[in-house]
């Protein structure tokens, strides 16, 4: 059945698709971006490889953005709440058997697979929820609000894991994050409902929008700044205990400093962009500053200068995440087909967070544990992209 029948009027609050953004993405960016945690005990736990493991957090990225071609398609047909539904129901079934999960491929399916699915089901008609409310200007603010949920739950479920393991062990530590699921679906599910009327008719991909030049050098563009952008969530807390030797119990506060700037990162610069009047004027210097800060990790020596590299670089980064979103809207001008045009770029970027962070992983062990040529690799995708998204200022520039 369609939900459309359950459409908002105009005079419901516009806080509402916001709230229910932050706490879907809580879920969704803020369980990914707490990898890193998970990266270091699996790789200890399964004896795998660094690349081994990083594929099974690179496999929930992928499939977030590469569903949301499907999932972004639903949006606009009227299927919101339907689709989230089943997506809720993939993610807790996901990380309740993670917790069951004692070889590889079971945690490959269970927190990879099923996971990452129900991450692609939600996250997608969220985001592209959010862009139907709001025109250019506030737009990528109020993404940027609700794409905080990264930097909220980056936080609450490193917390958790430093919390509970030593007492109740991997097993129940993960439950209580599939608790922290349950309550958060609950209440999106309650809340919830779309803005504009459905589109039943029309394309899964409209291929069209690939002959407007600067939405195919926006589309180049993400994919290389989210080819390299990720691999410093997942290596951080090993590059800190391997190459600077950080104690352990330190080591998670480097996930809680890059998740935690993410709340700055995340609404300033959107703010910012709000002032600017265009979005992508403020992505292209976030990302080139990302990719220079790649390039410098390399000089990091000691805590305290991995600390601060951390902070500077989860500020950009986490701009570049919830700006690229925005980016993608002001590029769209039918609401109609916001979901579908957002949900193409989704699924193009899957592709780079795929691949990224399992190519850094090999590099980090063909170079026998030093990270020079990973840190090369990421700053050079990200500085490339900068150069290409500014392509794309000037296209859109030229068209008007």
């Amino acid at each position: 059945m369609s939900d459309t029948s359950s459409a908002l009027n105009k005079t419901d609050a516009d806080i509402v698709p916001v709230l229910a953004g932050h706490l879907m993405i809580f879920d969704t960016f803020g369980y990914i971006g707490s990898w890193g945690l998970f990266q270091s005990y699996y790789r200890t736990a399964l004896n795998r490889s660094q690349s081994d493991i990083s594929w099974v957090g690179s496999i929930q990225l992928f499939l977030v953005f590469t569903i949301g071609t499907f999932s972004g398609r639903a949006l606009d047909a009227g299927y919101l709440r339907t689709t989230l539904a089943i997506g809720c129901g993939l993610q807790i079934i996901g990380i309740f058997t993670t917790a069951q999960s004692t070889t590889y491929w079971q945690l490959f399916l269970a927190q990879g697979v099923c996971v990452g699915i129900g991450n692609g089901l939600t996250f997608c008609p969220m985001i592209s929820l959010i862009s139907t409310y709001f025109g250019d200007r506030m737009r990528a603010l109020a993404v940027s609000f609700a794409a905080a949920g990264a930097a909220t739950g980056g936080m609450v479920f490193p917390a958790i894991a430093r919390q509970l393991l030593p007492s109740v062990g991997e097993q129940w530590t993960v439950r209580v994050m599939g608790f922290v699921f349950i309550a958060n679906s609950a209440v999106t599910l309650a809340i919830v409902r779309p803005r504009v009327l459905a589109r039943k008719s029309g394309p899964l991909v409209e291929w069209s929008a690939f002959k407007e030049l600067p939405y195919l050098l926006f589309a180049v563009g993400t994919f290389l700044g989210l080819w390299g952008l990720y691999f410093a969530y997942y290596y951080i807390s090993i590059f800190g205990s391997q190459v600077i030797h950080v104690p352990a119990d330190k080591a998670f506060y480097l996930i809680m400093a890059i998740n935690g700037i993410g709340i700055a990162g995340r609404i300033f610069p959107a703010w910012l962009a709000t002032r600017v009047g265009d979005v992508l004027l403020v992505l292209v210097p976030v990302t080139l500053s990302s990719g220079i800060l790649l390039y410098t990790w390399a000089l990091v020596r000691s805590y305290n200068g991995l600390l601060a590299w951390i902070i500077i670089y989860g500020f950009f980064a986490n701009a570049v995440q919830s700006l690229f979103v925005g980016g993608v809207g002001s590029l769209t001008k039918d609401k109609q087909k916001m979901g579908v045009r957002i949900g193409m770029i989704f699924t193009i970027v899957s592709f780079a967070c795929l691949t990224g962070p399992p190519i850094a992983g090999a590099l980090i062990d063909l170079r026998g544990g030093d990270f020079l040529y990973a840190q090369i690799f990421g700053g050079t995708t990200m500085v490339c992209s900068a150069v290409v998204l500014t392509g794309a200022v000037m296209a859109r520039r030229d068209l008007r």
